[in-house]
């Protein structure tokens, strides 16, 4: 409840106030019991939206709806609007609005209560086609487009990847649960100026910049959307070319909060998605991020070589740790271990996606 009160912040909203509902079985009219939703409704004076933890069905929606008397958002559909939000890049845009198109389409019927026949007059009378029929053939024909336009721009990133590839440097990959501290992670390493804000989901773009290593190594590093509990598969759909820097990477940086109450929670949803999206098996550090929550700073049962690794993006603790942690690990992988004769002087000092 703590973390939907922080998307719906992080959507705008003001939360007036939260509360918990115990079943055994979700109800298939209203998700919550009718009960307490007649419970809600005596509640709802003054308040403009009312946000649900789970994802409703378009009948569920539609119910509740009538019976609260004002408008209904479910887990899903606030995290679509606050991508809908931050979204820059013209593919970020594009992405979100598939995902918010594909989320829709099933819940048109909702949105209609009748079924008028379009024309009408003499010469167009007949079978014809209606309006929720006409409204669902338009959002497929966007979604369409829209794909095809997704195609392209995955093409020009394939195009802009070709040089890349060329040179030497290994990519490192910044992942974790969404807030954990990536963007300032990113920063303290490279010095990369990213966007940090106290919110979920304040990257939505990747962002890429050079990574200075010991032993006169390079590396790429890259940062990248965060995860979260229950992700809208629509996401993970629509988010693939972003995902695809992910996938790109030899390394990954697990980060994660460690000052969280459900740090191990945290953990285990973004594992799981990486499992999803095949990356299970790719070389991973954890990255045990914001230590300098936890007050005096505490000792853990690691050493360098294992792959864990305490930071403080904040005050710097831990970074030479990291990338001594990103060294051992590329000098463990084959084609990784032999570091690059030109150590990238040439090079540009950073690169943009």
């Amino acid at each position: 409840m703590a973390e939907l009160e922080q998307l719906a912040r992080s959507a705008g909203a003001r939360v007036a106030e939260s509360l918990l509902q115990e079943r055994d079985r979700l109800d298939p009219a209203y998700l919550i019991g009718k009960g307490k939703a007649e419970e809600i409704r005596g509640r709802c004076a003054g308040v403009d939206v009312v946000i649900l933890d789970e994802e409703l069905s378009g009948s569920q929606q539609r119910n509740l709806e009538k019976l609260l008397g004002v408008r209904v958002v479910d887990r899903t559909g606030l995290i679509l609007d606050i991508f809908a939000q931050r979204a820059q890049t013209r593919e970020g845009k594009l992405q979100v609005e598939l995902a918010q198109l594909d989320y829709l389409l099933p819940r048109l019927a909702g949105a209609w209560t009748h079924l008028e026949r379009l024309g009408g007059g003499i010469g167009t009378r007949g079978p014809g086609e209606t309006q929720l029929e006409s409204d669902k053939r338009q959002i497929k024909t966007r979604m369409a487009k829209i794909r095809r336009d997704l195609e392209q721009v995955r093409r020009h990133r394939a195009l802009l990847r070709r040089p890349r590839r060329k040179i030497p440097f290994p990519i490192v990959a910044l992942v974790g649960y969404t807030n954990a501290g990536k963007s300032s992670l990113m920063n303290a390493l490279t010095h990369a100026g990213v966007a940090v804000r106290d919110q979920l989901f304040a990257t939505l773009d990747p962002t890429l910049r050079r990574l200075m290593l010991p032993e006169g190594r390079v590396a790429l590093l890259s940062d990248t959307v965060g995860f979260i509990r229950k992700i809208p598969h629509q996401l993970v759909a629509a988010f693939q070319a972003t995902l695809e820097e992910v996938q790109e990477a030899e390394i990954l940086l697990h980060v994660v909060d460690i000052s969280h109450a459900h740090a191990e929670l945290q953990q285990a949803a973004v594992e799981g998605v990486l499992g999803d999206l095949g990356l299970a098996d790719r070389p991973t550090i954890l990255v045990y991020n914001k230590i300098d929550r936890l007050g005096e700073r505490p000792q853990f049962p690691w050493g360098p070589g294992s792959g864990r690794v305490a930071t403080s993006a904040k005050t710097g603790v831990g970074l030479d740790d990291l990338r001594r942690e990103i060294v051992t690990v590329l000098n463990k992988t084959p084609l990784l271990a032999a570091p690059p004769s030109r150590a990238g002087k040439s090079e540009r000092s950073e690169v943009s996606c």
